[in-house]
């Protein structure tokens, strides 16, 4: 039990406040009264609110369950249910035209292209990775990878045929991307004699070697004749050095198992560690103790001996958690505090420290706080952030508009009202993006009760994805994000297949995204060559016409299909395979994100997301009589066996064999046999509630 202390009526974990007030506030020089006496009234004005607005969606979502249930049995009538959702508010009016307003971005967001990283905000080392993840070795990416086509490097040291064959194919890329004159740079003899068909491209010189700039992305040469690579090579270069995580987003949502005080404040330390400049963490590696800290800056000088600085990090987002869970690191009126209007508040605070220049390098050179805010629903959900983000503006002392809002389009009744979200925050909007997991996981609660979907695999060609994807992309553009905002896509889940990441998520790129998120720093640098590739921009004003609506809202429905039991059972297995193997991870140890393997054992980084739609989707079968329970149990303890059998070599694996009531295989029941009931199929109640039971 929390012995709370209580500031304005508000209780708060006692470490939670001294952080608050000794490391956030007095560096900033804010008044601690003033600031808890404006966050009560904040909580006053938009803790009921925020309840509100979860009420009218299980309002929203009971009235199309008793629709479909009415037609039980009929088929599908499309216009009838668009006109349904029209009427009860689910589907507003569109705005009308207009673009967005939103000024101080950084290039990075507003006017470059590349990768993105996406990075649990607790661990420490992953965080310092993903912000020094700017930059990326071409060399090592290939070489440790099968991104690169060439037999796999010998054990026992630098193999000098592996690292031929990454010369080689880093001169191919040069000649892409740095074309000279005349030759290639396969064959040139000496960087003096270089001549590019572009000669405006080379840029200057770094401490390293030649810089080069393509598609707005620097290319770095680091000559170094001396080195391990660099005495194989004429030209003595050691390495080709490419901008790569133009932006990174520390993650206190999806990626991170929070639960409790303890959990946040370590999200929190870690957000300020990285505005302030200062986080760092030892680690053990090949029996030395190495410590990780945040990388400068990258100076040169330019033809005429001028010189300049390029960023060294990536630009951070943080995400915030949705509208959904509270949080008993606060109580207040009784009750826990919204853990989003928890966040709000606290990462603000401690982005000032960036907005007024008490950090060691800086992150947003325009003077804004970046925020994603996920999982809302519709435009009152948009608008409802809007005018949080302004209270918290003016309870920080902070410009209008400082915070700025990434929006992530990941619930049905966003996606069909994209331009009114959009709309609703057109002022400090950045960033819209898609995300394949948790728009499904919406996809199929929202239509629970239509009958039973398609398979998963099937939903990836399904029409409403392929709108969803398009429609995007069209409504951003069509509104103004083009040179002020983000337009991205999502994740490759894979980091060990960077060969087929590499032919594959090009197409991102030609779907007219300007930014997709990527699962580690070296696919960062792998994704960064799409880049160098496409122009982006170019694509997107050649893009077609936007998908209609009605094709967005085609439910997807597995029509006519009888699927043999072999089928049934390997959509089972498959489901509660990746069930399990998340949840045992999160609930035993706390981990929100790590490469779990599938059921191939392909290793996949997973996050909470997987859990929505794969938990959804035999709720569905369920419910619909596909499946029984007792096949749904019977694969949950054969995939129980196969995903220990997976983490046997995990010193701190609990096995989920044996231990059916224990809290991972309890909460795995759960998602499933009260899959139907969870609000909008999240998973975060039940995760959160047999964690916090595993910490007791």
């Amino acid at each position: 039990m929390t012995d709370y202390v209580t500031r304005a009526g508000i209780e708060v974990d006692p470490q939670l406040t001294t952080f608050i007030e000794t490391d956030v506030l007095q560096p900033l020089g804010r008044d601690l009264d003033g600031f808890w006496q404006g966050f009560a009234k904040l909580l006053g004005e938009f803790a009921p609110r925020n309840a509100a607005l979860l009420a009218k969606r299980e309002g929203l979502q009971a009235k199309i369950d008793a629709w479909h249930g009415e037609r039980a049995g009929q088929p599908h009538d499309a216009g009838a249910y668009r006109a349904f959702l029209e009427e009860i508010g689910y589907l507003v009016p569109e705005p009308g035209d207009f673009t967005i307003d939103t000024e101080n971005v950084d290039p990075e967001i507003a006017t470059m292209a590349g990768p993105q990283l996406v990075v649990p905000i607790l661990n420490a080392r992953f965080l310092l990775n993903a912000a020094n993840a700017r930059w990326g070795s071409l060399y090592d990416a290939l070489y440790g990878t099968d991104a690169l086509d060439a037999p796999p490097a010998k054990p026992g040291g630098y193999d000098e045929e592996r690292g031929a064959a990454v010369i080689a194919e880093g001169r191919k890329l040069l000649d892409e991307i740095l074309p000279l004159a005349s030759g290639s740079w396969a064959d040139l003899e000496s960087l003096d004699d270089l001549a590019l068909v572009d000669p405006s491209q080379h840029v200057g010189a770094t401490g390293k070697g030649p810089l080069f700039r393509h598609n707005g992305l620097h290319v770095e040469i680091v000559v170094d004749p001396d080195s391990q690579v660099g005495t194989t090579d004429r030209l003595g270069i050691a390495d080709i050095n490419l901008e790569a995580a133009l932006t990174t987003i520390a993650d206190c949502e999806d990626s991170v198992a929070a639960v409790d005080a303890e959990d946040k404040l370590v999200a929190y330390r870690n957000w300020l560690g990285i505005m302030r400049g200062d986080l760092e963490e030892s680690f053990e590696k090949g029996g030395r103790t190495l410590t990780r800290t945040l990388a400068g800056d990258k100076t040169y000088t330019d033809g005429e001996g001028g010189e300049h600085t390029l960023p060294g990090r990536s630009l951070m987002f943080v995400r915030n958690v949705g509208h959904l869970m509270t949080n008993p690191a606060m109580r207040w009126d009784g009750g826990e505090i919204p853990e989003g209007i928890m966040d709000a508040v606290l990462t603000s605070a401690i982005g000032a420290h960036d907005v007024e220049g008490l950090g060691k390098f800086g992150n947003s050179r325009c003077g804004s706080i970046y925020i994603v805010k996920p999982k809302m629903h519709g435009p009152e959900e948009c608008a409802f952030t809007n005018d949080l983000f302004d209270a918290v503006e003016d309870m920080l002392g902070l410009p209008r508009h400082t915070v700025k809002v990434g929006v992530m389009d990941e619930e049905r009744r966003t996606s069909a009202n994209l331009a009114a979200c959009i709309h609703a925050v057109k002022d400090r909007i950045v960033f819209i993006n898609t995300g394949f997991l948790d728009r499904t996981g919406d996809e199929i609660h929202t239509s629970m009760r239509a009958g039973p979907m398609m398979r998963k695999g099937e939903m990836k060609n399904s029409a409403w994805l392929k709108a969803y994807e398009a429609r995007n992309v069209g409504i951003g553009l069509a509104h103004g994000l083009a040179g002020r905002a983000q337009i991205g896509k999502g994740m490759w889940a894979a980091p060990d297949l960077m060969g087929q990441m590499m032919i594959e998520k090009i197409g991102h790129l030609r779907a007219g995204a300007n930014t997709a998120w990527v699962p580690s720093p070296t696919a960062a640098t792998l994704h960064a060559i799409h880049y160098h590739r496409e122009d982006v921009f170019a694509i997107q004003q050649g893009l077609g016409e936007v998908p209609g609506l009605d094709e967005l809202l085609t439910i997807p429905l597995a029509d006519g299909v009888n699927w043999s039991d072999e089928e049934i059972r390997e959509e089972l297995d498959n489901n509660c395979q990746g069930l399990l193997g998340y949840v045992v991870r999160w609930i035993d140890q706390g981990v929100g994100c790590s490469k779990v393997p599938d059921i191939n054992d392909v290793g996949l980084m997973e996050d909470r997301a997987t859990l929505r739609i794969s938990s959804q989707h035999i709720a569905n079968w369920l419910l619909h009589g596909v499946v029984s329970e007792e096949q749904v149990m019977e694969s949950l303890r054969r995939m129980a066996a196969k995903v220990d059998e997976q983490n046997a070599g995990d010193p701190f694996y609990e096995p989920l064999c044996a231990n059916e009531d224990g809290p991972a295989f309890s909460a795995a029941k759960d998602l499933i046999f009260k899959g139907v009931e969870q609000p909008s199929g999240y998973t975060e109640p039940l995760l959160h509630a047999w964690r916090r039971r595993k910490k007791e």
